[in-house]
């Protein structure tokens, strides 16, 4: 489960789906209709562009949420003009970046990351009319971006209805916790579960998120 900081200056988006799914899921689901009444009227939101988002994920890799952030803070402020946009990323020195607290190999990362969003080699403006899994392919070409990563991504960003990370540990700890009584879950179960939840995987697994954590998992 990835947290990352909110950036209170952009005004966030919320799912045109969230009703509509929360009714589903209710219906469908008894541990739904226990869980997401405790919740009012919190549900996903959206704040940062995909590029942003993307280099986000990349800093943040095997370090805590805290150090992910101070190490963020200080990549942030070296693009001149003071704005993350790929072009900019191209522009910095490594040694710079390697100041700034990134490893040599998140430096590559990123700016891989930055050369795909400048050459054109994400098809971004195409993207809502592409499936889940054509984004999470083309996602998955970048160094750096896993199949997780991707899936936060269409999560998180794009907020596709019907994404079901499995490789996400949270998720199946919150299965195991809710449905099991706390037994080992496997991938099988979770997608056995999860059959009740579609075609609102991603709502349901927010709240199994919430579950476990009462704050917002937020980009």
């Amino acid at each position: 489960m990835m947290v990352v900081a909110k950036t209170p200056a952009v005004t966030p988006v919320t799912p045109y789906f969230w009703e509509e799914a929360c009714k589903h899921l209710v219906k469908k689901d008894r541990v739904m209709k226990r869980l997401i009444p405790q919740f009012g009227n919190a549900c996903l939101e959206t704040r940062g562009d995909a590029f942003v988002t993307l280099a986000r994920s990349i800093v943040g890799q095997q370090i805590s949420v805290k150090a992910a952030q101070t190490v963020w803070d200080r990549f942030a402020q070296l693009p001149k003009p003071k704005r993350m946009t790929p072009g900019n990323v191209l522009k910095l020195k490594v040694d710079d970046m390697r100041a700034a607290g990134l490893s040599a190999r998140k430096v590559e990362y990123l700016v891989d990351l930055a050369l795909h969003f400048d050459n054109g080699a994400l098809h971004v403006k195409s993207w809502d009319a592409m499936s889940d899994d054509e984004i999470v392919a083309e996602l998955v070409a970048i160094r750096g971006i896993g199949r997780w990563t991707a899936e936060m991504f269409l999560i998180f960003h794009l907020m596709r209805p019907n994404v079901l990370p499995l490789d996400d540990v949270g998720l199946i700890s919150g299965i195991s916790h809710n449905y099991f009584s706390g037994d080992v879950v496997s991938r099988s179960d979770a997608r056995e579960v999860a059959a009740a939840w579609a075609p609102y995987c991603t709502v349901a697994t927010w709240y199994i998120w919430r579950s476990l954590d009462p704050v917002p998992v937020e980009y």
